[in-house]
């Protein structure tokens, strides 16, 4: 089954970087310019971008949500936007820069209702990240625990939540490959679309992905493009 391929360009005091488990302590810059690296990922043939602000997550404050209006603007892609999301009116900030979707990660995890609440505003345009190590959720940067994977996911399945982006977070940045078994039980638990995050490192990766299960139709891939594991090309021909 075809994939559709997010590039993640994840922000950091206005830098593109990557993180390693999601630690703030372990980044790596790539490119002083987001603009610049989300602007290779379009001219390599990417329709979508996940543009992550890092300092909102950590910090709260929304220091570079003006950054996806000139993304969007510059690379005509559409974007799936995270980070920081705390309210109702930062999900539509989002969409007002020009953002196709909001994922929305600690509040949907300490907050159930909010997602409800944002559903009830701006319709079908987010997802709901399930950040885990093995069934424990994580939150706030994935700094706290945030209760049960599987629980979470039946709560926001009834809600109507048409998306999650699902992070093994022991494997994210790590290049190790996908967890792909907790990713078809995460599917499997769920009548929602499923997009896979964290670990992918080969093009094996995603032709695993795309057989996986047949809810699991989107792959975010960012350390490994960064890296050079592979091209950008190479991993569109795949998804394809």
């Amino acid at each position: 089954m075809p994939l559709t391929l997010y590039p993640a360009v994840d922000i950091k005091d206005g830098r593109a970087v990557r993180l390693t488990q999601g630690r703030a302590d372990a980044e790596t810059v790539y490119d002083v310019d987001p603009v610049a690296a989300a602007q290779r990922f379009a001219d390599a043939g990417t329709e979508w971008l996940h543009v992550v602000d890092l300092d909102a997550a950590f910090t709260g404050e929304p220091r570079n949500r003006h950054l996806i209006a000139d993304i969007v603007a510059t690379t005509g892609c559409r974007v799936q936007a995270s980070g920081g999301v705390r309210t109702v009116e930062d999900v539509e900030a989002s969409l007002g820069y020009g953002a196709e979707r909001v994922v929305i990660g600690t509040m949907a995890l300490t907050d159930p209702d909010f997602v409800r609440d944002v559903l009830d505003r701006v319709g079908p345009r987010i997802a709901v990240g399930l950040d885990a190590r093995g069934d424990v959720l994580q939150a706030r940067g994935w700094t706290e625990e945030a209760g049960d994977l599987f629980e979470a996911i039946e709560t926001f399945t009834a809600m109507g939540v048409p998306r999650f982006v699902y992070t093994d977070v022991a494997k994210d940045g790590m290049l190790q490959g996908p967890n792909v078994e907790m990713l078809t039980k995460v599917a499997d638990a769920t009548d929602a679309a499923v997009t896979a995050s964290g670990g992918v490192s080969t093009l094996d990766d995603l032709r695993v992905l795309a057989g996986c299960h047949e809810r699991v139709d989107a792959v975010i891939v960012g350390k490994a493009l960064y890296a050079g594991a592979f091209t950008l090309d190479e991993a569109l021909e795949v998804s394809r």
